[in-house]
């Protein structure tokens, strides 16, 4: 069982930035990847980012990449998506989840994924 935490949401302006965390529990954290999806009101959950164990690979939705950064730190059990140059399109429910596995080729998929946060909200206003 592993239990995620997101926080650092909030109302931004276009152009602003913000950071957010998950805390992650009950299980070696550094033993699985992570990722970051969300969700705009009246849409589908879509992928935003993923690392992998050690945090040496990434992957970036192509319409955040270049602006958001996924980064971890597992003595503190945390995974981060600094989020800069911010769009209202970037407007939703922020969600991190756990993966068992990193392979590029299915870290967009949420329906792999095994933990899911509560979601923090993120409002970018134009």
């Amino acid at each position: 069982q592993v239990q995620l935490v997101e926080s650092g949401g909030g109302l931004v302006q276009a152009g602003g930035s913000l950071r957010l965390s998950c805390a992650a529990s009950g299980r070696t954290f550094s033993s699985y990847a992570m990722g970051w999806f969300r969700q705009a009101p009246g849409k589908e959950r879509e992928f935003v980012a993923a690392i992998s164990y050690g945090g040496g690979r990434t992957y970036y939705a192509d319409s955040v990449k270049g602006r958001f950064t996924i980064s971890r730190d597992n003595a503190k059990n945390t995974v981060y998506l600094q989020m800069n140059s911010l769009k209202p399109e970037d407007t939703a429910v922020y969600y991190c989840a756990v993966k068992g596995d990193y392979s590029r080729a299915t870290m967009s998929n949420g329906a792999l994924y095994d933990y899911w946060g509560q979601g923090t909200q993120v409002t970018v206003s134009s």
